[in-house]
């Protein structure tokens, strides 16, 4: 099942696509009590936003080896984990901003997970069964200031920076899934969630331990290798198996 949020002329709604037809859905699908209204919008009659607005999107570093290797770090006794604001988080179509202040803005292409109802020190299975689904997601990092500050924060947080969707599937095995970014048409990053140091389950588990996981929060999952920069009118997109493309431009 594919769920989405969007724009129409009636304002901000939530559906389920089917082929090319929205199923008008009463309330966010994250509400269990959500129904569909017996609306069907084309998808040519919508604008797709971010799927989700999380509260935090919690952001897995260093979960694929080779990845680890091109920055020149050593593999994490444990995840390394960061958070993006809320402000930093784009839809599909939508324009990365290029900062002023930074030099080298690269792509990142991550498997990112959805919540679906609230945990706080999950076991592994707990934990899967609070996922509600998967999207896309670019972890756009102003790589210059990352290796200046030596901490991640200000070179992940900036607004634009965490496009996410195009929609989230549900009934997705996160465990061998390929993922890849284009850049300009030219496949930049190639690989399989089957490469991650710390699978999916052990990741929300993880990151359980530390801080509450609410519904429709985000969890990315980390980076392939071969990340690069972009500039000033270029366009990214994230593709991986079974859930689609996500696709953005960069502006200045």
């Amino acid at each position: 099942m594919k769920y989405v949020r969007f724009r129409s002329k009636s304002g901000i709604g939530y559906g389920i696509l089917e082929e090319e037809k929205v199923q008008v859905l009463s309330g966010s699908f994250l509400n269990p009590l959500s129904k569909p209204t017996g609306t069907m919008l084309s998808i040519d009659e919508v604008t797709l936003l971010a799927p989700v607005e999380p509260s935090k999107v919690v952001c897995v570093g260093l979960n694929y080896a080779l990845h680890a290797k091109e920055l020149e770090h050593s593999l994490p006794d444990d995840p390394v984990i960061f958070i993006k604001p809320e402000t930093s988080v784009i839809g599909p179509d939508a324009e990365i901003v290029y900062p002023k202040i930074s030099q080298q803005v690269d792509y990142e292409a991550e498997l990112a997970v959805v919540i679906g109802k609230s945990i706080k020190e999950a076991t592994e299975m707990e934990a899967l069964a609070a996922i509600f689904g998967y999207t896309c997601a670019n972890d756009v990092t102003a790589r210059d200031l990352q290796k200046k500050d030596g901490q991640w924060t200000r070179s992940k947080s900036f607004d634009t920076f965490c496009p996410i969707g195009p929609w989230v599937v549900t009934d997705l095995n996160s465990s061998q899934l390929d993922i890849q970014s284009i850049l300009n048409g030219e496949i930049k990053q190639s690989s399989n969630t089957q490469n991650f140091i710390t699978p999916v389950p052990k990741l929300i588990s993880f990151i359980s331990q530390v801080m509450t996981l609410n519904p429709g929060d985000v969890v990315l999952t980390g980076t392939p290798e071969g990340v690069g920069p972009v500039r000033p009118g270029d366009e990214v997109v994230v593709k991986i198996q079974g859930i689609g493309e996500l696709r953005n431009t960069v502006k200045k």
